[in-house]
């Protein structure tokens, strides 16, 4: 059911119903809360503490005009009274607050309490001016955008959730429920969005975990199981002038590299499919190893694909299949969505005819209309940036091809084989010669002079430097500094007399092409970014990135960005600009400080957050979890695990009432499960 059949779903409303994944009256049921409200308790005001999160029902008895703040913020203040004392509302860029109330008028308010000179204050508070319509229970707070209210975005799933009934299927049979001694679906859903007490709300969300890491692990031991069967894969053997193009590349590769080409090539060599994994630390050199790949299926006269995530890298990727293969006649494209529409249709001719041996692209490789003659490899490139589902969808148009999953981001080995738990596992842990080590300091916004002081020196040298914000546009919650605004800040105060660039991943992929080539070409000196730089960027020249407010990104992250400079022969920094005023801020920046290995700071990054938000988003992470965390929710990933065996092993997953979970892991995983799946 489309969720724009939802009343108070509009043409504007849908569009941000989309931009959160939300397409369905399903969607919207599933869609979890991030956090919650505890409203039940309403405090007497001079019964509050510095730091308390309270409900308070006042009236309002004084509106100030609004400040402006010698940082240039806008301050509206409000103040509020019942029979228990007086307490003031302060908002931050918030204008339009002063013009929000009335005297007089009865408001609840939520939020968290500051005590300051004897003033007892609210910080931007949520705020219900109906009192009758208050929920006064325990509220979901629901991952949002701007331009969605709470109000609004639970007002619209709770109108979804009436056509629960028909939207959601149990997928536990019954015997399973009773002896785990779990919810059933609907009702733990229902707690989800409107729990009684948080006893309820815990065994709902053990519920959700539970059904997600069963069908990860049943759907894991059916891609196992599927690859093993598997015979028919394109046996490609060594081609004969590996020896010589692997002396024709213009650098030494490591011990790690080398084992993992043997590896690779070993695989190939079999009509059974290669079904492996390999994760490097950033910089260690994974895309050789995708070119060597690809070079000797292409010398074997057979199709090769490889999908990176960003147009960016898959250009990029591209580019270095042209140079290293120019002296072979190799036939290479690049398909992406901004390829243009003549040379899209010619592209995709030549493939099905079997005119072009390597294509590189982005998402556009998975199109419908993309046929190839003999696809005998597939590679994706930054596997987590792509969910189960589109790695499949690559796979199946060829005949069983051989399949290559490279990872920069390294995941612990005991995560990863929960994780990628259908492949084989190839590490390269060593670093190319010539890698300086990138020195990497913590500093407070009050340095920032002398850290663009040092920038200025750096480039004066002949080098570029990266300057990194984590948002695009003013965010009026958090204080972080947009991208746009400190491109205009930098390019006319502090950096006068250099080009300055800037990209995000706002502008479309010409604009972002243009800048990327003038920032290698060194027309550009500093380029301001987002997070778009994050993955496999590679200019050598670059030895500094800036990176602000730096504790708003996670350590996985930071070691991605940090991984744009060391590229080259010259000593390379990166500088992380943070107030940092939590102590968990603090510990995050440290660690990324004192350690390099992409493997140590991957450990520390799931302890500190869990593999959710380490894969990017909770909800559409790479296994599309919406609240399991393997990495946190190990005890119920072992219970799974067990109970995943224990179900094949007695050959249960036939019968009429396991129906449902067949179709779903189907679903997940894109694949066909039967009979003969698991034996």
């Amino acid at each position: 059911m489309d969720i724009k059949s939802i009343k108070g779903v509009g043409e504007k409303t849908l569009k941000y119903l989309n931009s959160l994944g939300i397409y369905t009256v399903k969607d919207a049921i599933l869609y979890f809360p991030r956090s919650y409200e505890d409203r039940r308790n309403i405090k007497p005001i001079n019964e509050l503490k510095d730091g308390d999160i309270a409900s308070i029902i006042a009236d309002v008895s004084l509106i100030y005009a609004n400040r402006r703040a010698s940082t240039g913020k806008t301050i509206s203040r409000v103040v509020f009274k019942n029979q228990t004392g007086f307490i003031v509302g302060v908002w931050f860029n918030q204008p339009y607050i002063k013009n929000t109330f009335k005297i007089g008028q009865r408001v609840f308010l939520y939020g968290k309490i500051s005590k300051k000179m004897g003033e007892v204050q609210i910080i931007e508070p949520q705020y219900e001016k109906d009192i009758e319509d208050i929920k006064f229970g325990i509220n979901p707070i629901y991952p949002s955008n701007k331009h969605l209210s709470q109000k609004v975005l639970r007002k619209i799933i709770d109108e979804c959730l009436k056509y629960i009934d028909s939207e959601i299927n149990e997928i536990l049979p019954d015997d399973i429920r009773k002896q785990k001694e779990i919810y059933d679906i609907k009702k733990a859903i229902l707690n989800i969005h409107h729990p009684n007490d948080y006893a309820a709300l815990d065994k709902s969300i053990e519920r959700i975990k539970f059904e997600e890491l069963l069908i990860l692990q049943l759907g894991l031991f059916a891609a196992k199981k599927r690859f093993e069967k598997l015979e028919n894969a394109y046996p490609i053997p060594v081609c004969s002038e590996m020896k010589e193009f692997k002396e024709s590349l213009p650098f030494e590769l490591t011990n790690a590299q080398s084992k993992t080409i043997r590896e690779i090539l070993i695989d190939m060599k079999k009509s059974k499919p290669m079904n492996r994994l390999v994760q490097g630390d950033v910089g260690s050199g994974k895309t050789i190893v995708a070119i060597i790949a690809l070079f000797n299926c292409a010398m074997n006269k057979y199709q090769g694909a490889l999908m990176a995530p960003t147009e960016i890298l898959a250009q990029q990727h591209f580019l270095s299949l042209k140079s290293l293969l120019k002296n072979y006649s190799i036939n290479i494209a690049l398909l992406i969505g901004s390829t243009p529409k003549k040379q899209k249709v010619e592209i995709i001719e030549k493939i099905k005819k079997g005119e072009i041996d390597i294509v590189v692209g982005t998402h556009a490789l998975i199109q419908e209309n993309v046929e190839f003659k003999n696809l005998a490899l597939v590679i994706t490139d930054e596997q987590h940036r792509f969910g189960v589902r589109q790695r499949g969808e690559l796979i199946n148009k060829g005949h069983n091809p051989h399949v290559l999953v490279m990872t920069a981001t390294p995941i612990p080995r005991t995560l990863a084989l929960f994780v990628y738990g259908d492949m084989d596992i190839s590490i390269i842990n060593e670093m190319p010669s010539g890698r300086q080590k990138i020195d990497t300091y913590f500093v407070r916004p009050s340095m920032r002079d002398r850290v663009y002081d040092f920038v200025k020196k750096e480039i004066k040298n002949g080098r570029q430097a990266y300057i990194v914000c984590p948002l695009v546009e003013e965010s009026e919650k958090l204080e972080a500094e947009s991208a746009v605004e400190t491109y205009e800040k930098l390019k006319e105060v502090y950096f006068k007399k250099f080009n300055v660039g800037l990209i995000h991943g706002k502008m479309n992929s010409i604009e972002k092409d243009l800048v990327m080539n003038d920032f290698k070409n060194k027309e550009i000196d500093i380029l301001v970014s987002t997070t778009v730089i994050e993955v496999g960027i590679n200019v050598p020249n670059a030895t500094i990135i800036v990176i602000e407010n730096a504790d708003r990104f996670g350590l996985a992250q930071l070691h991605q960005l940090r991984g744009r400079v060391g590229r080259g022969s010259y000593k390379s920094y990166c500088i992380l600009i943070s107030e940092a005023k939590t102590d968990e801020a603090r510990k995050r920046l440290k660690i990324m400080t004192q350690n390099s290995d992409g493997f140590i700071i991957a450990e520390k990054d799931m302890e500190l957050r869990g593999t959710g938000e380490f894969f990017g988003t909770k909800q559409h992470g790479p296994l599309e979890l919406k609240l399991a965390d393997p990495f946190k929710d190990i005890d119920i990933l072992k219970q799974t695990r067990d109970l995943a065996r224990e179900m094949l092993e007695k050959n249960m997953l036939y019968k009429k009432e396991y129906f449902n979970l067949i179709k779903e892991i189907e679903n997940k995983f894109n694949a066909k499960i039967d009979q003969t799946t698991f034996n």
